[in-house]
């Protein structure tokens, strides 16, 4: 059934379709707000569960999602200290997660054709067709929160621009809902890794769960001669082969639709899985949070039977869950030697993002320690 938005306006009772990709449920409470709503009223509405359909200026909503943010961020005079780092990162994410209910309470209307029926409003269609797909004559008007509309905008202009990436000599471009690769530490370990000797007769590799598919481009720009990218995602999927496209890697590098491993062997197997096993909030955050480390079990438990002989497969992850006390080092090493595999050796890598250097990070303790890893394994 599809997700309706239900308010009254001029004693009138109005819907519109509900778009959320986070899959978090229209408000049951609607009010209309418009350049006379004060910030506090806003703010005091939102964090009692009563979204604001906002009716003024497109810009005067931006202004005041951006004061509803200020009053959330204001730091407490006395914060209750976590007793662990595991505590500090479940308040964390408690308060990531309430200030994204209260901040998505501000919403804006979209007409079917993905305009914004509101006083300078930017054009805002290009970046909804990307997320939402191109408008049809079936497209019905809607209803989004004013926080995921910016969200869409900022990723159609990085999808516009691209991320620069040094190892490649070139741009990756995200695609809404995938994650982009900012991060470059684990594309400098897969950038200077020494390939497997057993590529030199076989040159075939697989990565999986590609996303951007930027580590398949580096892989065939460090002269694997077939590259076989997967993943389970549309997005992911849609998003890889542009970007390969965009390099001129076709012929070297094919996507394919697969839960994990594609049939067959390969001496080179690459894996880059989301680092923390705990509930994503929303899908982009696929990219980080596994529940029970599903991705980083799968990826071990069939490395052996999809390397070829004298294969190795690269998991690269970062420990930054073992400095959560999420997941051990022991529990690591414990899976790798239950799926029949051995470690050839190890590359480690420092994180260079600017958290790592924020000490008002309530996970700042474990940031500073974070390194990312890349593990070369064989078969036992």
């Amino acid at each position: 059934m599809t997700p309706t938005l239900h308010w009254e306006e001029s004693g009138e009772a109005r819907c519109a379709l509900w778009r959320s990709e986070s899959g978090v449920a229209p408000a049951k409470r609607v009010v209309l707000a418009d350049d006379q709503t004060k910030a506090d009223e806003a703010w005091r509405l939102a964090c009692e569960g009563t979204a604001l359909l906002w009716c003024g200026d497109f810009q005067n909503a931006r202004q005041l999602l951006q004061a509803m943010a200020r009053r959330i961020d204001k730091k407490p005079a006395k914060k209750k200290r976590a007793a662990s780092m595991t505590e500090a990162f479940h308040q964390h994410r408690m308060a990531q997660a309430q200030r994204a209910r209260t901040l998505g309470m501000l919403l804006v209307p979209l007409n079917a054709d993905y305009t914004v029926p509101l006083r300078r409003a930017p054009e805002v269609a290009e970046a909804c067709s990307e997320a939402y797909g191109p408008a049809t004559v079936d497209t019905q008007a809607s209803v989004v929160s004013l926080r995921e509309l910016q969200g869409l905008i900022g990723a159609h202009e990085w999808r516009k621009k691209g991320v620069p990436i040094p190892a490649l000599g070139a741009n990756i471009h995200p695609h809404y809902g995938v994650f982009s690769p900012v991060r470059g530490e684990y594309i400098d370990l897969v950038a200077t890794a020494p390939l497997p000797a057993a590529t030199q007769a076989n040159s075939l590799a697989f990565d999986i769960g590609t996303g951007t598919g930027v580590l398949a481009a580096l892989l065939a720009k460090r002269g694997i001669t077939r590259v076989v990218a997967t993943d389970q995602d549309s997005r992911a999927l849609a998003c890889a082969s542009d970007n390969i496209a965009r390099l001129g890697l076709e012929r070297q590098v094919e996507i394919v639709q697969a839960d994990l491993f594609p049939e067959g062997r390969a001496p080179l197997i690459v894996c880059n899985p989301p680092w923390v096993p705990a509930k994503p909030s929303s899908p982009i955050e696929n990219a980080v949070y596994d529940p029970d480390s599903r991705m980083l079990k799968g990826f071990l438990a069939g490395l052996k039977e999809h390397l070829a002989p004298n294969g190795e497969g690269w998991l690269i992850l970062s420990d930054f869950a073992e400095h959560l006390g999420l997941r051990s080092r022991a529990d690591l090493l414990k899976l790798i030697e239950s799926a029949g595999l051995k470690i050839i050796q190890r590359h480690d890598i420092r994180p260079r993002h600017p958290k790592a250097a924020d000490i008002d990070d309530p996970l700042h303790l474990a940031r500073v320690a974070e390194k990312t890893s890349l593990w070369r394994l064989a078969a036992a």
